[in-house]
């Protein structure tokens, strides 16, 4: 297994769309593996192709969802087909370290697509593993916790970076 390159805040792979998978065949078996072996290894709950440098439609998630108990999924071409309520929840993210902003979601989703063998798939979340599904999407459409920043916050963190970079 490999463990992938996470692409970091303002690298512009982070900014594109992801494609809808075709062909899912040991190819793509053996990329969510090595997916997993990236999320493991850099300690996060969730990691979309995207921030990898592949626009692939996929994330997989591995989210504590009660005592002594994981919810460990690959999702492929997902799509939300159903949202309710308002979570708000400080959030981080591995392609924007050392950043944290509150963001607004849904605080029940359910979620149609398939899992990492082609069956399909529909999956309903609340809680934690809501968040960090909708957070994946985001980053399959391109979007970044950046965006969810102030503009006051998303300055002082490119200030930052730019310090880093001297």
């Amino acid at each position: 297994m490999a463990v992938y390159r996470i692409y970091t805040y303002p690298e512009r792979i982070l900014k594109h769309k992801a494609k809808e998978i075709k062909n899912i065949n040991g190819g793509l078996q053996e990329f969510i593996d090595n997916m997993y072996e990236t999320l493991h290894f850099a300690s996060g709950v969730g990691l979309a192709a995207t921030q990898v440098g592949k626009e692939n439609a996929l994330f997989v998630a591995d989210v504590p969802v009660g005592e002594d108990k994981r919810k460990i999924i690959a999702v492929i071409n997902p799509v939300i087909v159903e949202s309710e309520g308002e979570s708000s929840i400080e959030e981080g993210c591995l392609s924007v370290p050392n950043f944290r902003v509150k963001v607004k979601r849904a605080a029940r989703i359910v979620i149609k697509g398939y899992d990492r063998n082609g069956k399909d798939l529909v999956l309903e979340a609340t809680d934690l593993l809501a968040t960090v599904i909708q957070h994946e999407m985001d980053h399959l459409n391109g979007i970044t916790l950046m965006d969810h920043a102030s503009l006051l916050k998303r300055d002082a963190y490119i200030k930052s970076l730019k310090k880093e970079s001297k």
